[in-house]
């Protein structure tokens, strides 16, 4: 790009270029985007000094991580031309670094997560989720305390000479800012809703942007749920009689009972019914001697 300026009464043509240190980033971005499947963006922002340099230690050999100024993240993340790119470039916020890695996005979450430590929320801070305060008693004695409680909208009541929340409440949404005052209950509370550690704010993989609320996964909760539609599955293909290698013995041994049951209904004489069907005679034939006062064994 080429400025014209007047310096002593001539036209003077300054040339301006991007410092060769830039060109370099952004060709950095660049080469990476296209040698690792996946990228991940964070946000560093109040991540202090001490967490980032152990973070790093933890990605080593895993990640390459790129630290550098928003514009230029953004020129190398439109230079990839990737799919979705808009709805991609939403999500470079804050202080913003890339990730680029061939690790599982789901297991690259949970590097990340793992590595976190919990913190207290200050006073104009997002919250990373929902903070619930759960029903039972707190430290404080009755007195302005209940006041306070009522401005953030908890109710509480007075339990063993302590002031007690009454019921489950959501204080704060995630997104939302934590005003002075919630800040302040919850450090008192000693509740830390905040994480040090690197913000993930997305990754994105093949042209699908997994969003922090989906990789963010509670594997027992997981693991439970899979096994109940597993068995659920599997209850389901029986009934519907769809042979699998997994339901073949069971619908078999169904079959078998079911054809057995019908054959003694109906009086087939086969060698596998015949003890069934004489012991279902003897019990009618009881059954009648019974109402009819007859000794059968006579």
């Amino acid at each position: 790009m080429s400025i014209a300026v007047a310096l002593h009464g001539k036209a003077k043509v300054k040339t301006s270029k991007a410092a060769p240190e830039k060109k370099e980033v952004v060709q950095q971005i660049t080469t990476l985007g296209k040698s690792y499947p996946i990228i991940g963006i964070v946000n560093m922002e109040n991540l202090p000094a001490g967490s980032l340099l152990q973070m790093k230690k933890q990605l080593r050999g895993k990640v390459e991580l790129v630290m550098t100024r928003k514009t230029l993240i953004l020129r190398g993340l439109k230079n990839l031309k990737l799919a979705n790119e808009a709805q991609l470039l939403e999500k470079v916020k804050g202080m913003p670094a890339l990730m680029f890695t061939k690790e599982n996005p789901f297991s690259l979450y949970k590097i990340i997560k793992k590595s976190k430590t919990p913190a207290a929320a200050k006073a104009g801070q997002l919250a990373p989720r929902d903070i619930t305060l759960p029903p039972g008693p707190t430290p404080f004695t009755p007195g302005p305390v209940i006041s306070e409680f009522a401005q953030l909208g908890i109710k509480t009541g007075v339990e063993g000479g302590k002031v007690a929340i009454k019921q489950e409440t959501t204080v704060v949404r995630e997104g939302e800012h934590i005003n002075a005052k919630l800040a302040s209950m919850l450090q008192r509370l000693g509740v830390e809703p905040m994480e040090i550690g690197l913000d993930l704010a997305c990754v994105y993989e093949k042209g699908i942007i997994y969003p922090r609320s989906v990789l963010d996964i509670d594997e027992k909760q997981f693991i439970t749920t899979l096994m109940t539609a597993s068995s659920e599955a599997f209850n389901l293909a029986v009934e519907a009689g769809y042979f699998t290698r997994e339901t073949v013995e069971m619908l078999v041994g169904k079959a078998s009972l079911q054809a057995k049951a019908l054959g003694v209904e109906a009086g087939i004489m086969a060698a596998e019914l015949v003890e069934e069907i004489l012991a279902k005679g003897f019990r009618e034939a009881q059954s009648v001697a019974e109402e009819g006062k007859i000794d059968i064994q006579q």
